[in-house]
């Protein structure tokens, strides 16, 4: 197995992640006025966007020519970064047509170090660094430490007009999370189609 493929694939058995309570707090959350750097060059404030935003958040996405930090696939919730992108590219345009007005990727990584992700994974969307934290601690993100690393707990958020309106947390397996999205904007659009919402 070549080394892209091995970031593609989800070894079997990984630790399932449990939900510990960390984003109860978050829907119905408004959210502050956070400038991210996003890997288009421009700040996003998340707060600002009107319409419905996607937001998944991850760890981080492992490179080709870097080794993955020690003990990484034994961290419930760790492994999977790049599947999970790799699914929200493939669905992005039916994402859009349910609904999404944007879709993000937000890691603590800077973005650099994403920048290499959105080229070799060919990303249609931007991803947005929380490098220094702000927005993660604002929010009161679930986050782990790993080799000198803070990193956000896998997690997505569903934003409207500047609102938390629904969290996945946890979410397991990765690479079902944009299909999890998909399913839960397709049944919003049909509820405000029929009058429900």
């Amino acid at each position: 197995m070549s080394e892209s493929a091995h970031f593609l694939s989800l070894p079997k058995d990984l630790p399932e992640p449990i939900d510990d309570g960390a984003c109860h707090h978050l829907p119905g959350l408004r959210l502050p006025s956070v400038p991210l750097f996003s890997t288009t060059g421009s700040l996003v404030d998340l707060a600002s966007l009107s319409g419905r935003t996607v937001v998944y958040c991850y760890p981080r996405t492992g490179r080709p020519d870097q080794d993955l930090p020690d003990g990484w696939d034994l961290i419930p919730g760790a492994r999977g970064c790049t599947p999970q992108s790799c699914a929200f590219r493939d669905h992005y345009q039916e994402l859009r047509h349910k609904g999404a007005a944007f879709v993000f990727g937000l890691s603590t990584k800077t973005s650099v170090y994403q920048q290499e992700a959105v080229n070799r994974l060919h990303l249609p969307f931007a991803l947005l660094s929380d490098a220094a934290l702000a927005f993660t601690q604002a929010l009161h993100l679930p986050t782990f430490e790993v080799a000198g690393m803070t990193l956000i707990k896998r997690l997505t958020l569903i934003i409207e007009h500047g609102t938390i309106l629904k969290v996945f947390y946890p979410v397991f397996p990765p690479d079902q999370n944009a299909t999890d999205v998909l399913a839960w904007l397709t049944e919003q659009s049909q509820e405000e189609t029929r009058g429900d919402v």
